[in-house]
């Protein structure tokens, strides 16, 4: 890595995208969870969301990601207006999905800097996410 503030300012993305992805992930877990009462599709989410915290763990450590955290001065922190129009489940498992795909896709692009074998790691994990969508949204 070049120097210290390189290695924060890739901090401070992945540790953005992991919180958006845990959060993203943990809707659509209690959507399927609660809404559906899907055992085996809130199982396999379960399974996705532990396995990739379990990588995530070693490819950074969390003092590092919230020693690099600015929340302060961030520049995107602002509700957008269609976040505040969702009509129903489906609606909000959609947006919190997009938001898993989108995240896991920046992890593993930064991945790519720190531990490469990773990064492909993220990529399996990403394509699952894919596939579980699709079961979802024919059961939503």
């Amino acid at each position: 890595m070049k120097n210290y503030q390189e290695k924060n300012k890739i901090n401070r993305i992945l540790d953005a995208n992991i919180n958006r992805l845990k959060e993203g992930l943990r809707v659509c877990e209690d959507v399927i969870r609660f809404s559906i009462d899907e055992h085996c599709l809130w199982l396999k989410f379960k399974k996705i969301r532990h396995s990739l915290f379990s990588e995530l763990k070693n490819l950074i450590p969390q003092q590092d990601l919230i020693k690099a955290r600015n929340t302060a001065s961030d520049v995107g922190k602002t509700t957008i207006l269609a976040e505040l129009k969702r009509k129903n489940c489906q609606e909000i498992f959609s947006a919190n999905i997009q938001r898993v795909k989108e995240s896991l896709r920046v992890i593993e692009e930064f991945s790519k800097i720190l531990d490469r074998k990773k990064s492909g790691k993220f990529k399996d994990i990403r394509y699952k996410i894919y596939s579980l969508e699709k079961e979802a949204n024919l059961k939503l």
